[in-house]
């Protein structure tokens, strides 16, 4: 019967794990923790392909327990039952070990089922997840486990396991490689950081490249092409939306254009066309702000063409709008103004509207007063002194004008107005 390459290099021992050594190196808590024989509750949280399932293997050949395993993607409650009810029985006379992967798809209700068997220490729970676990993963199971994260593999890393695939293949084929230079660098690098993906690339490249007399011949080109866009780890709903998203407004802020482009890059190529732009607008009005408030109509300007664009072509107006906003001055006096006007209207400070400032036209009939506002464009320089904000918070200054020329600009004309 087949076996997928990946799993047939599966590692039986931790010094066989790639790529993890802050938790599974010599020394590292988790390698401290196995070794020791006594395995709480854990939760293993970081891309696919980083060893998650392969370390719970090697737990489960390390203790003396009987291992189930359930991918909550298609698991039930059901299921869950019917692993409870042997326990306590001949089958398991030293509990479960029950590998659980993406616990984020069991609902509260299927998470819930757990907690009993999981607190008494009937269940050892290894659970999985490619999403952050603080969001998916109902508290009372938080509280009951410790949570590791696996890194993407390093491209250093990953060459190792493709050397070590490529050793492999020759000695189970019977055949020599000859691989052009640069070959086993590029896999390492197209599989983004998930080693299982890089081990299918170097199967499918022998599969595809017959053996010429005993030797097999692997091109860069094959290797590009079997590698495609694999490294792109992306999912709207998920965590690499968020961050792909965050790295992009934080490099817009960090005035670096560069790395601006290359988290644009990977939005566009996951076809997230309404992430980019929905940030970028965001952007405008955030960091730049007041600063060069012409980015603003700029930036909207971009969008609307990028959007009427389409993918690819919507790139070369985003990368414009990208570009501009990290070169361009920056001032976060709006959204600082506006954090804490809603900070006060959120404690309840408010207070009645001042007369003056009230609709004129809302008053019904007989209850009509002297408004008592005074229009500015009746006075010099188009400005009366007059009270605006409610009696509450007479005082209260929520902009401080930024230190950028536009602001103090700005500033300088008012205080000459109101004689400050």
């Amino acid at each position: 019967m087949y076996q997928p390459l990946a799993d047939e290099l599966r590692p039986r021992d931790l010094s066989e794990v790639y790529g993890q050594d802050h938790i599974l190196g010599e020394g590292a808590i988790l390698r401290r923790i196995i070794e020791s024989g006594v395995v709480p509750n854990l939760i293993f949280y970081g891309p696919s392909g980083t060893g998650k399932t392969t370390v719970a293997n090697i737990i489960a050949e390390k203790t003396n327990r009987r291992l189930f395993k359930l991918n909550a993607t298609t698991a039930s409650t059901a299921d869950v039952k019917k692993i409870v009810s042997e326990l306590d029985t001949m089958l398991t006379p030293n509990g479960v070990l029950l590998y659980l992967d993406e616990i984020q798809s069991f609902n509260k209700k299927q998470q819930q089922t757990l907690l009993e068997f999981i607190e008494n220490g009937k269940i050892t729970l290894i659970a999985s997840t490619t999403e952050n676990p603080y969001f998916y993963v109902f508290n009372a199971i938080l509280s009951r486990s410790t949570i590791f994260e696996f890194k993407s593999l390093t491209p250093e890393a990953c060459q190792q396991a493709v050397e070590r695939a490529m050793r492999y293949m020759e000695r189970k084929l019977n055949v020599t490689v000859r691989a052009e230079d640069g070959v086993t660098r590029f896999l390492a690098t197209a599989c983004g950081g998930d080693v299982r993906k890089a081990i299918n690339a170097v199967e499918v490249l022998f599969t595809a490249c017959a053996a010429d007399d005993g030797v097999v011949h692997i091109s860069l080109a094959d290797a590009e092409a079997v590698s495609q866009r694999s490294s792109m780890h992306y999912d709207r709903e998920g965590d690499s939306h968020f961050d792909s998203v965050s790295a992009l407004m934080k490099s817009l802020r960090g005035s670096d254009p560069d790395a601006a482009l290359h988290y644009l890059a990977r939005l566009l190529e996951a076809g997230d066309l309404p992430g980019a732009c929905r940030r970028i607008l965001c952007s405008a009005s955030e960091d730049i702000g007041l600063a060069y408030p012409q980015a603003v109509s700029i930036v909207k300007a971009c969008v609307d063409s990028a959007l009427q664009l389409g993918l690819p072509e919507a790139r070369l107006p985003l990368a414009q709008a990208v570009i501009l906003l990290a070169t361009a001055p920056k001032s976060n006096s709006v959204v600082m103004a506006i954090d804490a006007a809603t900070a006060d209207v959120k404690k309840g400070k408010a207070g009645p509207i001042p007369r003056e400032l009230q609709n004129v036209h809302a008053d019904g009939a007989g209850f009509e007063r002297e408004q008592g506002y005074l229009y500015p464009h009746d006075y010099p320089g188009h400005w009366v002194r007059q009270q605006y904000l409610p009696d509450e918070l007479v005082g209260t200054v929520y902009y401080r004008p930024g230190d950028n020329k536009f602001e103090q600009s700005c500033k300088t004309y008012w205080d000459r107005i109101k004689g400050e």
